[in-house]
């Protein structure tokens, strides 16, 4: 909705004065959800409803690193070479912690799947094997794949 709110990197001019106070939109789509007043929290799109609902991490020491400074610096090449260098670095962090934030919440998934390919191939095993092979491995597949019997599968799938 705002620029903070839907995560824009881009600073347009879609900008309205209020009072004393002027609001910047990334775009006229979030101006519009704005003059609805609709909750940025609920909005599926925004930022701070992917923080909300624990899809995004709300709290990491790179997030320092983006907040504003207003102090003036006196330039220097080297202070320069070193804040860049800094930055790239930051973002490699960054990234790779919010890929173990996304495997660490998906795991759950993962075992869920795994589990009901299992239950699948247990109740499909005669499409897998043609007759002959399958009265004399079926005890060997359902031994690899974990389940003793069909009648648990179907219970599992319930």
């Amino acid at each position: 909705m705002l620029l903070w709110r839907r995560g824009c990197t881009n600073h347009s001019p879609h900008a309205v004065s209020f009072l004393l106070q002027v609001f910047r939109f990334c775009r006229p789509k979030c101006h519009k959800a704005f003059l609805k007043k609709r909750n940025p929290r609920k909005i599926r799109w925004t930022k701070a409803f992917r923080r909300a609902a624990g899809k995004e991490m709300k709290v990491d020491a790179t997030f320092e690193f983006e907040k504003r400074r207003n102090k003036p610096v006196k330039y220097d090449r080297e202070l320069m070479g070193a804040t860049i260098r800094a930055m790239k670095r930051v973002a490699e962090i960054q990234k790779a912690r919010e890929e173990r934030y996304y495997d660490k919440r998906m795991l759950a998934a993962h075992e869920a799947e795994k589990e009901a390919h299992k239950v699948e191939i247990a109740e499909g095993i005669d499409l897998i094997a043609p007759a002959i092979v399958r009265a004399r491995d079926e005890k060997v597949v359902m031994e690899k794949v974990g389940i003793k019997e069909k009648s648990k599968a179907k219970m599992a799938v319930e």
